[in-house]
């Protein structure tokens, strides 16, 4: 006999929506990092021309192992491009360069979502790594605390919480990251660093790159909820 659970649902929505935008964003990027821009510009280029017309003292850009690993290091005020974007004169690669500057651009003016998902990074570790944990030891033992109302309060109720906090990392990971390709797609068509229909086309790459952190932050939100209804029909036992 099979138990059927019909909070199942929210695991196989949120499995859908993040292998939907993944497998788009893949395929947007597989089509868009063979064609190259007309100038020639390679994705250190770009981060180069950006920070200087930026005016972003004190950025520098290196190289980091992996695809898809492209990110700015605000503690080390450094643009990391991975290798098939660093060296290659791609619209692709000027996409991913000029959004990583985003960021660095964000950070110089003191964005405000930025800084607080940075604040936030270490308090979303430890939900995405002990909520789960604590809440499965309160299923498992039913431990609870008194409360000074009279009730109780469940160490799963303490775990929801605690697990809460990855789940607002994401979520805040929303506008930093589409205003950072806001501001790539500005400093591109501004420098004619792409013009015409490469400009499109890394718009549709950053497009792409958003509906990614949407479906992450959709599937955390349907695992959240999933976790209150488990909890909530436990309680009610």
């Amino acid at each position: 006999m099979y138990y059927y659970d019909s909070t199942y649902i929210y695991l196989i929505l949120g499995a859908v929506i993040t292998l939907a935008a993944s497998g788009y964003l893949q395929h947007t990027y597989n089509k868009y990092k063979f064609l190259h821009n007309s100038n020639g510009y390679t994705g250190e280029q770009v981060a180069e021309m950006i920070i200087r017309y930026e005016n972003l003292q004190g950025v520098g850009i290196g190289q980091v192992a992996g695809d898809l690993t492209d990110h700015y290091d605000p503690r080390n005020k450094r643009v990391c491009l991975s290798g098939s974007v660093y060296g290659t004169a791609t619209i692709a690669s000027a996409a991913v360069a000029a959004h990583e500057c985003g960021h660095a651009i964000q950070h110089k003016e003191g964005y405000a979502p930025l800084r607080f998902r940075s604040a936030l990074v270490p308090y979303a570790n430890i939900g995405s790594k002990l909520g789960i944990p604590i809440i499965l030891l309160g299923w498992f033992f039913g431990l609870d605390f008194p409360t000074r109302s009279g009730g109780v309060l469940s160490v799963a109720t303490i775990g929801i919480w605690v697990f809460s906090l990855a789940i607002l990392f994401q979520i805040i990971t929303l506008p930093v990251e589409i205003d950072a390709s806001r501001r790539a797609l500005e400093v591109i068509a501004r420098e004619n660093i792409l013009e015409g229909k490469e400009l499109g086309g890394a718009r549709k790459m950053l497009i792409a790159a958003a509906l990614t952190y949407v479906a992450a932050a959709a599937s955390a939100v349907l695992q959240l909820m999933r976790l209150i209804l488990l909890n909530d029909r436990r309680r009610k036992r």
